[in-house]
Protein backbone atom coordinates (compact mmCIF):
# COMPACT_ATOMS: atom_id res chain seq x y z
CA UNK A 1 0.00 0.00 0.00
CA UNK A 2 1.34 3.31 -0.81
CA UNK A 3 2.65 5.44 2.31
CA UNK A 4 0.67 8.32 1.91
CA UNK A 5 -2.66 6.05 2.08
CA UNK A 6 -0.97 4.82 5.74
CA UNK A 7 -0.23 7.87 6.64
CA UNK A 8 -4.16 9.16 5.93
CA UNK A 9 -5.51 6.13 7.75
CA UNK A 10 -3.04 6.98 10.83
CA UNK A 11 -4.49 10.37 11.18
CA UNK A 12 -7.57 8.64 10.92
CA UNK A 13 -7.05 6.30 13.30
CA UNK A 14 -5.36 8.83 15.58
CA UNK A 15 -9.23 10.58 15.61
CA UNK A 16 -10.70 7.15 16.25
CA UNK A 17 -12.70 7.72 12.40
CA UNK A 18 -11.14 4.08 11.17
CA UNK A 19 -13.68 1.45 10.80
CA UNK A 20 -12.73 -2.14 11.55
CA UNK A 21 -11.65 -3.02 8.09
CA UNK A 22 -8.88 0.17 7.74
CA UNK A 23 -7.34 -1.01 11.20
CA UNK A 24 -7.13 -4.15 9.70
CA UNK A 25 -4.59 -2.65 6.82
CA UNK A 26 -3.07 -0.68 9.05
CA UNK A 27 -2.55 -3.81 11.93
CA UNK A 28 -1.13 -5.72 8.42
CA UNK A 29 1.11 -3.22 6.83
CA UNK A 30 2.76 -3.10 10.47
CA UNK A 31 2.90 -6.54 11.21
CA UNK A 32 4.37 -7.98 7.98
CA UNK A 33 6.40 -4.77 6.22
CA UNK A 34 9.62 -4.34 7.35
CA UNK A 35 10.76 -1.59 5.47
CA UNK A 36 8.25 0.82 7.68
CA UNK A 37 9.87 4.11 7.38
CA UNK A 38 11.74 5.36 10.48
CA UNK A 39 9.08 8.07 10.99
CA UNK A 40 6.13 5.26 11.67
CA UNK A 41 8.40 2.80 13.56
CA UNK A 42 6.80 4.02 16.77
CA UNK A 43 3.12 2.60 15.03
CA UNK A 44 5.11 -0.34 14.69
CA UNK A 45 5.56 -0.90 18.08
CA UNK A 46 2.37 -0.29 18.95
CA UNK A 47 0.62 -2.43 16.58
CA UNK A 48 2.80 -4.81 17.63
CA UNK A 49 1.86 -4.88 20.80
CA UNK A 50 -1.72 -4.95 19.94
CA UNK A 51 -0.79 -8.39 18.06
CA UNK A 52 1.07 -10.17 20.91
CA UNK A 53 -1.42 -8.80 23.13
CA UNK A 54 -4.10 -10.62 21.57
CA UNK A 55 -2.10 -13.92 21.57
CA UNK A 56 -2.24 -14.02 24.89
CA UNK A 57 -4.38 -15.65 26.87
CA UNK A 58 -4.91 -16.81 30.64
CA UNK A 59 -3.91 -20.42 31.73
CA UNK A 60 -3.80 -20.93 35.19
CA UNK A 61 -7.13 -22.20 37.03
CA UNK A 62 -8.64 -19.81 39.71
CA UNK A 63 -9.32 -21.17 42.96
CA UNK A 64 -12.87 -20.22 44.16
CA UNK A 65 -13.68 -21.11 48.12
CA UNK A 66 -17.26 -21.45 48.82
CA UNK A 67 -18.91 -19.17 50.42
CA UNK A 68 -19.95 -20.33 53.92
CA UNK A 69 -22.32 -18.45 55.67
CA UNK A 70 -22.06 -18.02 59.49
CA UNK A 71 -24.81 -18.00 60.90
CA UNK A 72 -24.46 -19.87 63.85
CA UNK A 73 -21.74 -17.03 64.92
CA UNK A 74 -23.98 -14.45 64.06
CA UNK A 75 -26.45 -15.56 66.70
CA UNK A 76 -23.95 -16.37 69.43
CA UNK A 77 -22.74 -12.48 69.03
CA UNK A 78 -25.76 -11.47 68.77
CA UNK A 79 -27.02 -13.15 71.86
CA UNK A 80 -23.97 -11.50 73.70
CA UNK A 81 -24.54 -7.94 72.78
CA UNK A 82 -28.49 -8.29 73.57
CA UNK A 83 -26.99 -9.95 76.86
CA UNK A 84 -24.40 -7.42 78.08
CA UNK A 85 -26.80 -4.59 76.85
CA UNK A 86 -29.96 -5.77 79.16
CA UNK A 87 -27.48 -6.16 81.81
CA UNK A 88 -26.50 -2.50 80.95
CA UNK A 89 -29.23 -0.82 80.50
CA UNK A 90 -31.26 -2.23 83.58
CA UNK A 91 -33.71 -0.18 85.60
CA UNK A 92 -31.29 -0.54 88.61
CA UNK A 93 -28.73 1.54 87.34
CA UNK A 94 -26.48 0.77 90.69
CA UNK A 95 -28.88 3.81 92.44
CA UNK A 96 -29.64 3.30 95.65
CA UNK A 97 -33.57 3.37 97.07
CA UNK A 98 -33.17 6.72 99.18
CA UNK A 99 -31.15 8.93 96.05
CA UNK A 100 -34.12 7.56 94.42
CA UNK A 101 -36.26 9.04 96.19
CA UNK A 102 -34.65 12.11 97.16
CA UNK A 103 -34.35 12.20 92.91
CA UNK A 104 -38.23 12.09 92.82
CA UNK A 105 -39.14 15.09 95.35
CA UNK A 106 -36.72 16.86 93.40
CA UNK A 107 -38.50 16.63 90.23
CA UNK A 108 -42.06 16.91 91.39
CA UNK A 109 -40.48 20.50 93.36
CA UNK A 110 -39.56 21.33 90.19
CA UNK A 111 -42.89 20.25 88.48
CA UNK A 112 -44.27 22.61 90.64
CA UNK A 113 -42.05 25.57 90.30
CA UNK A 114 -42.82 25.63 86.24
CA UNK A 115 -46.64 25.35 87.03
CA UNK A 116 -46.31 28.49 89.44
CA UNK A 117 -44.27 30.15 86.75
CA UNK A 118 -46.94 29.18 84.02
CA UNK A 119 -49.75 30.40 86.24
CA UNK A 120 -47.96 33.75 86.51
CA UNK A 121 -47.60 33.93 82.97
CA UNK A 122 -50.89 33.26 81.88
CA UNK A 123 -52.00 36.16 84.52
CA UNK A 124 -49.88 38.45 82.65
CA UNK A 125 -51.03 37.67 79.53
CA UNK A 126 -54.61 38.19 80.75
CA UNK A 127 -53.82 41.23 81.60
CA UNK A 128 -51.86 42.47 78.83
CA UNK A 129 -55.13 41.33 76.56
CA UNK A 130 -57.35 43.38 78.40
CA UNK A 131 -55.37 46.32 78.02
CA UNK A 132 -55.74 46.05 74.58
CA UNK A 133 -58.93 45.74 74.21
CA UNK A 134 -59.55 48.95 76.13
CA UNK A 135 -57.31 50.63 73.85
CA UNK A 136 -58.99 49.06 71.01
CA UNK A 137 -62.24 50.24 72.43
CA UNK A 138 -60.66 53.58 72.50
CA UNK A 139 -59.62 53.68 69.37
CA UNK A 140 -62.76 53.05 68.05
CA UNK A 141 -64.76 56.09 69.79
CA UNK A 142 -62.40 58.24 68.23
CA UNK A 143 -62.03 57.21 65.04
CA UNK A 144 -65.66 56.43 65.05
CA UNK A 145 -65.79 52.70 63.63
CA UNK A 146 -68.32 50.09 64.59
CA UNK A 147 -67.86 46.20 64.35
Amino acid sequence: MELSNIEKLLIKYENAETSLQEEKVLRNYFNNNNKVPTHLWEYKALFGYFNKSSEEQFTKTIQLKPRRSNWAWLSVAAAIVLTISIYTFRNDDGISDSERREAELAYLETQKAFQLISQNLNKGGNVAIAGLQEFEKAQNKVFKTTK
